[in-house]
């Protein structure tokens, strides 16, 4: 492993990275970036995303394995754990991988990059994403991959204080390992800018994916309950979903096509032009475990009213979002509420609210604090064979605990005739694009340029 508190070689691993467009997609880039110009060693690693596969260079010289794996449901790859051993384990001794950094639960590609990780005995870091029930069949399983996945994971990064205790309890975690860094925003891509809204009406925008989970229903509800009350109030719909039909259905039966308007899909940069042509945004979600939108919305200027939900009340001060709790009747009294302090001018300018909230999550923010988690890894120790068989027995149930451990011994087994086969002293050693010996960095470019000159 690296050194603790020396710049580190990470590996991030996501079923989810661009060109796919997400919150998880997003989180992986920024921070990748900023872990760079900290100057650790920085690569990602997905699966092929259509015709993009092999490596590819991004901004700053990130590189990204797109590896050639089957998608088998929602941009997640099918699981066997041994497919990508021989794949993942290249990719760790060809770039001197220290700590491996996976991301999302429902990412199928982190969870076997964790298993093999510690087959190889690499550090690891998981970030979890998402806040999940305890009820239904998809969270059942799901929590029984999570506590297989991080009983002997070295530290785990949840993103409000809501999904550490979500977390903890899904996974029978100890607290101790587990650290809340929130997520981030880059301030200069949501700029508040007025002379963007049409001040004869009050527009309320809702940027989400139409799905249940998001609150769709709730909405349906709202709309026709507040454009009869106020006929001066518009709706601005942005993002796709299943959902979707529930919404045009309520604007062909009020007759508000003037008055709602449906977006569709929006591309990441396009969120920003949608965000400023409002007064109010809205925000429905049944359950969300941080909520990257109201601090967009809230950095571009508008008043934000949300359900209070998950760890929603921990992302703004009060004085900044209108909390009520998920149901028309209660969330259409908060958006009256905003209704009357627009209209009484006594909310605070978009300009003030900027200002205000883009000191609140910054990229470099999150980067720092998850170096500290790499430094606090880096130290530790990753557990032999016969304590990690002890642990999965003993943590993860008399059935399961037992199909794992002799998944883990066949995967070593596995590991040892590829070891065998091909040994590390024979991979070729990659050539670093970033860290210390980067050849993207400016002092590599600068020392470049000064060999010219004295040739």
């Amino acid at each position: 492993g690296g050194p603790a508190g020396g710049p580190h070689s990470v590996c991030m691993v996501s079923d989810f990275f661009y060109p796919n467009v997400g919150g998880v997609e997003s989180h992986v880039y920024q921070l990748s970036q900023c872990l760079i110009e900290r100057g650790h060693k920085v690569l990602v690693v997905t699966h092929a995303y259509g015709c993009r596969k092999g490596v590819r260079y991004l901004t700053n010289g990130l590189k990204v394995y797109y590896l050639p794996l089957k998608v088998m449901y929602n941009q997640s790859t099918a699981t066997t754990l041994f497919h990508s051993l021989p794949l993942l384990r290249c990719i760790f001794v060809r770039e001197r991988v220290t700590v491996v950094h996976a991301h999302s639960s429902f990412s199928a590609m982190a969870h076997d990059a964790l298993f093999h990780a510690k087959t190889m005995g690499l550090r690891t870091v998981f970030t979890d994403h998402s806040l999940f029930g305890f009820a239904d069949v998809s969270s059942v399983l799901t929590n029984k991959l999570l506590t297989v996945s991080l009983c002997d994971t070295n530290h785990i990064i949840c993103v409000s204080y809501t999904s550490k205790e979500n977390t903890v309890l899904r996974a029978a975690l100890d607290p101790r390992i587990v650290s809340v860094i929130p997520n981030a925003v880059d301030p200069t891509d949501f700029t508040p800018d007025p002379s963007r809204r049409d001040d004869g009406t009050i527009t309320i925008v809702v940027v989400s994916r139409l799905v249940y989970r998001k609150g769709i229903d709730l909405l349906s509800g709202i709309i026709p309950e507040l454009c009869q009350k106020y006929p001066e109030l518009h709706f601005l719909v942005g993002g796709e979903g299943p959902k979707r039909i529930v919404l045009e259905e309520v604007r062909e039966r009020y007759q508000l096509h003037d008055r709602v308007r449906l977006l569709g899909a929006l591309e990441h940069h396009d969120v920003r032009n949608v965000l400023v042509q409002g007064h109010i945004f809205l925000n429905t979600s049944l359950t969300e475990a941080f909520c990257m939108a109201i601090v967009e919305a809230a950095s571009c200027g508008l008043q934000v009213v949300s359900t209070r939900v998950g760890g929603i009340p921990e992302v703004l001060p009060e004085d900044l979002i209108i909390l009520r709790e998920p149901s028309v009747k209660s969330l259409c009294d908060g958006l009256e509420k905003a209704i009357a302090q627009l209209r009484s001018g006594t909310l605070p300018s978009p300009e003030t609210v900027h200002n205000k909230v883009k000191t609140f999550y910054t990229w470099r923010n999150v980067a720092k604090r998850t170096e500290k988690v790499y430094d606090r890894v880096a130290g530790e120790v990753v557990l032999p064979m016969n304590k990690r068989l002890n642990r999965l027995m003993s943590h993860c149930g008399p059935v399961t605990g037992y199909i794992f451990a002799l998944l883990a011994v066949l995967n070593f087994l596995f590991l040892v005739f590829l070891r065998w086969m091909t040994p590390d002293s024979i991979i070729d050693v990659a050539m670093d694009a970033t860290g210390p010996k980067g050849a993207w960095t400016k002092q590599y470019f600068l020392r470049a340029k000064r060999r010219v000159k004295e040739e």
